[in-house]
């Protein structure tokens, strides 16, 4: 991968950084062609942002997908109660073939879509389920996964919905960008947790400091990884959440 800093602004400088394939690449350019136009009555992403959509959005998604694929980092086995779910939630999804993949507050498809489309390629097995609660971008997300020909599970749902914690509960790896203050994050994404999962969270120059603020509230290992499309930016990478309990 390059550096960060480094540009990613066109299908050719996309393929260098993450060595994808043509077809990957032409998902990629039919994805972009229709945020385009659904831009012109959805507001998808920053306007500002549309003339960069390669290295903005595209390329500051797939950027989690080595994360996501890694083995779990050495951290120390957790001392305390493991989340609610257990190990036998993992079980399962081995048992069902390839990792589950669950994003949250899609959006306009960043990172979980751009990521299914890298997914079909690299991990066919692996599942990715999008939950955005905006009707109309979850059309958007519908269309695009249909123009590409990308397996994805859509939920037009609100992620607080105790039914849509129950049907998502068999996850591997958690993302979400954009989405909310990390302290708030953890508590929406949570319920999704088993004690294997990991997630993975873009934020910005304030990563460390959100980090610290969300572990006045829960008790988790973590870790920052250096973003590659912005140099002042970070990935937390968050396994062993559970809520602190005082006392």
């Amino acid at each position: 991968m390059r550096p960060a800093g480094g540009r990613i602004d066109t299908a050719e400088a996309f393929q260098e950084a993450f060595g994808v394939s043509r077809e990957t690449l032409d998902r990629l350019a039919t994805y972009e062609a229709l945020l385009k136009t659904w831009q012109r009555t959805i507001n998808l992403v920053s306007p500002a942002t549309l003339g960069e959509v390669w290295h903005r959005h595209f390329a500051d998604s797939a950027q989690l997908l080595a994360l996501g694929l890694a083995p779990p980092p050495s951290f120390p086995p957790p001392s305390r109660s493991p989340p609610q779910g257990g190990g036998e939630i993992e079980d399962a999804a081995d048992a069902q073939g390839g990792k589950r993949w669950l994003d949250l507050g899609s959006g306009g498809g960043f990172p979980g879509l751009v990521l299914a489309i890298m997914l079909a390629e690299r991990d066919p097995e692996a599942r990715m389920t999008l939950i955005e609660s905006d009707s109309r971008k979850a059309a958007f997300l519908a269309e695009v996964a249909r123009k590409t020909g990308v397996a994805v599970e859509i939920r037009a749902e609100r992620s607080e919905n105790a039914a849509t914690q129950a049907k998502s509960r068999i996850n591997s790896v958690i993302t979400a960008r954009a989405l909310a203050p990390l302290p708030k994050l953890l508590g929406l994404v949570q319920p999704f947790f088993s004690p294997q999962t990991v997630g993975l969270f873009p934020k910005g120059r304030e990563a460390e400091v959100e980090v610290e603020e969300a572990k006045k509230r829960f008790d988790f290992d973590s870790a920052l990884a250096p973003s590659l499309t912005d140099a002042q930016a970070r990935i937390v990478i968050v396994r062993n959440l559970a809520a602190r309990t005082e006392g």
